[in-house]
């Protein structure tokens, strides 16, 4: 017997603010983090904004030690998911595991240590580098710091990361093989050798994000953390938790074509996947937060996929992107989009897209331009479309 799953509890690390109840302020208010970025050698760089977690002290949030091997995406990481279990409360992490999703891992480990043999000569490097850059560090000290002793891992595929992160814990607490998961992404690109790499793909945009919009130009790099509780409803009743909403559906399919150019196909067929799953008729969905980048083939390519998946529904249908909002953090992406869903499910709060001055005339859903709106949504979905052609999309329910 299936069990129903429940998100009982959230906790991020993202541009818009250090927790819940601020990223959810600065989305209702419709308030960007994107801004100029500050890191070493950023001069060297073509494109020089980013949605950048502001004011991060990891001297005054961890020991020496918890520093020696968390780099930045694991302190993220670990900031949010101790958010998401306080809110869960006592109990919720008993039995639980953890899966963290995240497309580079350490990378700003990597670039260090790089920079440390190759252009400062040296020729050793801490002990501790492997642990600390391995993409499963996320996850590993979650569980540790938690006592987490159930299903822990890592996965890692790029864009869509924490999104199938959340869908697999989902599937093993709605089959019982963990009472309940901590599940999302963290993800920490924006360093020199991060930037510069995506620059070459000749995708970002030096002024800003304004995904659907005639004139946008590309994407906006971010970074952070959101960590969620999933719980098997009866569990979480019994402990007299509140859920935020419920998960009841899940798809993931691969496009099996181009390593970068998104498939309309491939992310149809996820988007029906999850609909089918979670037995929700796409008459019935408001809200869908798209993967929405900004950038010309994909945001044409996903409303297309919308239109092909839900047919006559898409009229008047409620789609979104927040990433000109908390920017395009890559494996935790999904993960941070989540809580606008949650915001609309929840609070009929529906996050709007910034930038939206000139629409696509090929982009001709209503995506909520510039200013939040007050709606009634019983379910909604989440999007995530990768590179390689990984789709993973999730089905939610109000409660």
């Amino acid at each position: 017997m299936t069990k129903r799953v429940v998100i009982t509890g959230a906790g991020t690390v993202n541009a818009l603010a250090g927790d819940v109840p601020g990223t959810l302020e600065a989305m209702a208010a419709g308030r960007s983090g994107i801004g100029p970025l500050a890191f070493r050698d950023v001069d060297r760089l073509s494109v020089r904004i980013g949605a950048q977690v502001q004011g991060w002290d990891e001297a005054a949030r961890f020991s020496r030690n918890e520093i020696a091997v968390y780099d930045r995406f694991t302190q993220f990481a670990v900031t949010a998911a101790a958010e998401a279990l306080a809110m869960a409360g006592e109990g919720a992490g008993q039995g639980a595991g953890a899966i963290i999703g995240s497309a580079a891992g350490g990378i700003g480990t990597w670039e260090d240590n790089y920079r440390a043999v190759f252009a400062e000569g040296k020729n050793r490097v801490p002990p501790l580098v492997v642990p600390r850059l391995m993409v499963n560090a996320a996850a590993s000290h979650v569980a540790m710091r938690h006592g987490l002793t159930g299903p822990s891992f890592a996965v890692s595929s790029a864009c869509a990361s924490s999104n199938h992160a959340l869908g697999l814990a989902f599937r093993m607490v709605r089959d019982g093989q963990a009472p309940a998961m901590l599940a999302g992404g963290a993800e920490a690109m924006l360093c020199f050798g991060g930037i510069k790499a995506w620059e070459s793909l000749r995708v970002l945009s030096p002024d800003g994000c304004r995904p659907f919009d005639a004139r946008r130009n590309g994407l906006v790099m971010g970074e952070g953390a959101a960590v969620f509780v999933l719980e098997d409803a009866d569990r979480a009743a019994a402990r007299g938790a509140m859920p935020l909403a419920e998960i009841s559906g899940f798809g993931m399919t691969a496009d099996a074509g181009d390593i970068v150019v998104p498939s309309v196909d491939g992310a149809a067929a996820a988007i029906r996947a999850a609909l089918d799953e979670a037995r929700i008729d796409a008459s019935e969905v408001g809200y869908v937060n798209a993967h929405g980048t900004g950038t010309q083939v994909n945001d044409r390519s996903e409303v297309a996929a919308i239109r092909r998946a839900f047919g006559s529904a898409a009229e008047g249908l409620m789609v979104s992107s927040t990433k000109a909002l908390h920017g395009h953090a890559i494996g935790a992406t999904g993960a941070i989009e989540l809580l606008a869903v949650i915001m609309a499910l929840r609070d009929g709060i529906i996050a709007p897209t910034l930038g939206l001055d000139q629409p696509d005339p090929a982009c001709d859903l209503d995506h909520v331009p510039n200013e939040a709106r007050r709606a009634r949504v019983g379910a909604a979905l989440s999007n995530a479309f990768a590179f390689g052609g990984l789709n993973a999309v999730l089905a939610l329910r109000a409660l």
